[in-house]
């Protein structure tokens, strides 16, 4: 607590991110309460510059964050909270705050934050291009042959990256990869099951 560096109102800011799939979902302030709350409680508080209070996220509405470590910048003048994050991280309802984009004209558009790590963007795209039913998509393509043409598909792919590892270049090998965690991805749509779910079960076996 003593490293902190707060500003001259008292005040640090913090960054809020999802600790599984590191997609930043808001940026508040605390003050040293707020900071010591969350230190004793494991939840998330913050101080309200506008209610000029303490608060704790999600204590009325449920969308509470577990904070599952504290970490600080190298100036310790900005506060990144790793988080659990229960239901959407905005109050609007949205995942993450940061839902406008800024396009190259300066001009601006609302859409959902499809998330900050390659894999769950990549995750979120298949979701989408299966309930879009997006016309000319491979992804479409795969899942309408059901689950034993894609399940078929991963097998081919998985043998591709054996044989990759041992008689072709790196490249190649990363490539075999690549096409190889894509058809995973159509697997686990075709199956139902949310990639979320995986990086749950990896977790765990780290600790």
């Amino acid at each position: 607590m003593e490293q902190v560096r707060f500003g001259p109102d008292g005040l640090v800011p913090v960054v809020a991110q999802d600790r599984r799939n590191g997609d930043l979902l808001m940026v508040a302030w605390a003050d040293r309460e707020a900071l010591a709350r969350t230190l004793a409680t494991g939840l998330a508080h913050y101080w309200s510059r506008s209610r000029k209070a303490l608060w704790q996220k999600g204590e009325s509405s449920g969308h509470t964050q577990h904070v599952a470590e504290i970490r600080l910048d190298c100036d310790a003048d900005t506060v990144l909270y790793r988080v659990d994050q229960t239901g959407p991280a905005c109050h609007t309802g949205e995942p993450t705050c940061f839902f406008t984009t800024v396009q190259a004209d300066g001009t601006t558009a609302t859409g959902a934050d499809p998330g900050g790590h390659l894999l769950t963007r990549l995750a979120t795209t298949i979701a989408r291009r299966a309930a879009d039913r997006t016309p000319g998509s491979y992804t479409v393509h795969l899942l309408d042959h059901g689950l034993a043409k894609v399940s078929q598909k991963v097998g081919e792919e998985a043998v591709e990256v054996l044989v990759a590892a041992h008689a072709e270049d790196d490249a190649r090998l990363a490539a075999e990869s690549a096409d190889l965690l894509f058809h995973l991805l159509v697997l686990l749509q075709a199956r139902g099951v949310p990639f979320e779910a995986v990086l749950r079960t990896l977790e765990s076996r780290e600790k």
